[in-house]
């Protein structure tokens, strides 16, 4: 059984739901140790739970350690298979984050999964990001996917479904370049449980933001929902770079549209073909299909995923030139 050192670099929960998505992936039996040692609350929380479940229910892993605030865990995985699984997360745990560590072990097999928990969650990105960007990137390459935003769940009450459907899918090597052309720009602004206003307050604010900086023009989609939580977000996309940024109580709408607006123009600006999240999310496919791209920076999630999959027995490159090439 191959031991993870959960403390690595990043020590956190993309390193507990990499570790178990690459177990998957070579029938390594795994155990991951000091899981998030350096947290406020250390260990497993019930995101990291439903990822590793999420995963486990497609190769019928076998499991232990899976309590919260657990330091050690073990995954001993079997073929993956297809499967129709629902994964309720229990708290507003990010819905995306689950997503990201079962989906590229559902591309082997096909599947169905719908996970329930928070569709718009600090430190995560948004659903909205998820299929935006992160999927439409995939499907690009070949994979066939679809995203149903059922509901809408933001901390502290959570309550959001978002049903994913997968086709078994080979991915083409990575190759972003042409999905970094201009004028081509997406806006989704989202509420529940507030005034109409507040999104579309958040999407003009982020719309003039993106056609002040690059004059690049953008389609704008509003969203508002009355459901079992209360909250917003912005979401804003060119190709395959993205950001986006949550609302909270006291914070000006347009503010969180600006937010959102300027993470986006500063990825476009960059030169890079990727945002620096999506980097750090792609290097699995990377490092299974093959290809490049470049992104705006080196980050220690990055580093942390290129060590990760090292010790997978998968060698991805990358040099800074200004941007960071990947490459494998």
């Amino acid at each position: 059984m191959k031991v993870i050192d959960g403390s690595r670099l990043e020590g956190g929960g993309q390193l507990v739901r990499m570790a178990v998505t690459l177990s998957a992936l070579t029938a390594t039996p795994v155990e991951i140790r000091g899981i998030r040692p350096g947290r406020k609350n250390p260990g497993l929380a019930a995101q990291h739970i439903a990822a590793v479940k999420a995963v486990a229910g497609v190769c019928s892993a076998e499991c232990t350690g899976l309590a919260v605030g657990s330091s050690r865990i073990t995954f001993s995985p079997g073929e993956p298979t297809r499967r129709d699984l629902r994964v309720d997360v229990g708290t507003a745990g990010s819905i995306p984050l689950v997503l990201q560590a079962y989906l590229p072990v559902a591309l082997r097999c096909g599947g169905t999964i719908v996970v329930t928990g928070g569709t718009e969650v600090e430190n995560a990105p948004t659903i909205d990001y998820f299929q935006e960007v992160h999927t439409a990137v995939l499907m690009g390459l070949g994979a066939g996917v679809t995203v149903e935003i059922r509901k809408r769940g933001y901390y502290p009450r959570g309550g959001g479904e978002v049903a994913v459907g997968v086709v078994p899918s080979r991915l083409r090597s990575l190759d972003l370049s042409g999905r970094d052309a201009p004028g081509a720009c997406g806006i989704v602004s989202c509420s529940s449980g507030l005034p109409a206003h507040v999104a579309e307050r958040q999407a003009r604010a982020a719309e003039m933001v993106i056609n002040g900086e690059t004059g690049i023009p953008c389609t704008v989609r509003l969203e508002r929902q009355d459901g079992p939580s209360t909250g917003s977000s912005c979401t804003a996309w060119s190709g395959a770079r993205g950001a986006c940024a949550l609302g909270r109580r006291g914070l000006p709408a347009e503010q969180v549209g600006e937010t959102a607006a300027r993470g986006l123009v500063e990825a476009v600006q960059s030169g890079a073909q990727a945002d620096i999240h999506l980097s750090d999310q792609m290097l699995v496919y990377l490092a299974l299909a093959g290809g490049s791209f470049t992104a705006p920076a080196l980050t220690l999630h990055a580093r942390t995923m290129r060590w990760l999959l090292s010790e997978f027995g998968y060698d991805v490159s990358c040099r800074e030139d200004g941007v960071v090439e990947w490459a494998a």
